[in-house]
């Protein structure tokens, strides 16, 4: 754990053996974190693992069972009211008026929020995101990533100091994606700090630090790079004839923990570096196949933490 108080400037999310149950469940186990402030930090795991109710309880939306810590520099019991005034939240299921433009959604969105120039504060938005020429479009016309692009202005508009972002690019294409991630940057750089749960790993890949959570246990933590050193694999790309036979051999022998495929290659990996290279010392000699040693990747890493995560909500 960072030894940098709660009370930084530099720290927006200071928390501390956070648990959360439902109906009996722990869907939150002993969780303790730091996010600083203007960082995107991003959540990975497998479905139901936790993902969201880590988030929220990390910013005053929902009460942990234990455990404590501060967000935005308030109490994350006592001051959520405080906190929640400062978060803007960005859900994976469009939710503006579909049956309003642009523009209209996004005044409603500055009335809402009390801002005294609506009129000015929405303009000034539909040029930040690029919607200029689509003010009097409705909603419920515009395609996934311009919808995208529209919910993150709605969710900015009053200035947060926090951004909760739940999955939001499923179903984007590539380009709005890519698009999409540059603004969440540049809003970062501006002191925006941004919580993220996505499926993707070169989103992943985008994000200052992540955490993979599963079944309510936090397996990994930190840069990208510190993630996979701390996975301590050892890897081995191997491209050839028939993979798929190969990797049916390979599975559940001494020293394999991960054979997948990647492309017209596969990945062979393990923690246990002697006695994965021992077993496929074999291989390394017939013909058909080449064999290099590579750096894990982070989908070799996530991969190997998902198949050693116990299912404990089952």
């Amino acid at each position: 754990m960072n030894t940098v108080p709660a009370s930084s400037p530099d720290i927006a999310i200071n928390v501390e053996g956070l648990s959360k149950s439902f109906g009996g469940r722990e869907v939150v186990h002993d969780l303790s974190m730091q996010v600083k402030r203007g960082s995107i930090y991003g959540f990975l795991g497998p479905n139901g693992s936790g993902k969201t109710t880590t988030i929220r309880m990390l910013c005053g939306l929902l009460t942990p069972d234990a455990g404590e810590g501060t967000c935005l520099g308030y109490d994350i019991r006592r001051d959520a009211d405080k906190i929640k005034r400062q978060v803007g939240y960005m859900t994976q299921r469009f939710s503006l008026y579909q049956d309003l433009s642009v523009r209209e959604n996004l005044e409603f969105v500055a009335r809402l929020y009390g801002l005294r120039d609506a009129r000015g504060a929405a303009a000034d938005m539909i040029q930040r995101i690029g919607l200029n020429g689509r003010e009097e479009q409705l909603a419920g016309e515009l395609s996934g990533g311009w919808k995208q692009r529209l919910a993150l202005g709605a969710c900015t508009l009053p200035n947060p100091r926090l951004l909760l972002l739940d999955e939001p690019t499923a179903g984007v294409d590539p380009k709005a994606r890519r698009d999409f991630w540059n603004e969440i940057h540049a809003l970062a750089a501006e002191g925006l700090t941004v919580l993220v749960s996505t499926h993707y790993m070169d989103e992943a890949e985008r994000c200052h630090e992540i955490a993979y959570i599963a079944y309510g246990h936090l397996l990994a933590h930190g840069t990208v790079d510190e993630v996979i050193a701390k996975s301590a694999l050892s890897t081995w790309t191997v491209s050839g004839d028939d993979l798929n036979g190969l990797a049916a051999e390979l599975a559940g022998k001494p020293g394999v923990d991960m054979v997948a495929p990647f492309g017209t290659s596969l990945h062979v990996s393990g923690r246990d570096k002697s006695a994965l290279e021992a077993t496929i010392a074999p291989y390394r000699d017939k013909s058909g196949w080449r064999w290099e040693d590579s750096e894990p990747s982070l989908e070799d890493v996530f991969i190997d933490l998902m198949n050693r995560s116990k299912d404990n909500f089952q």
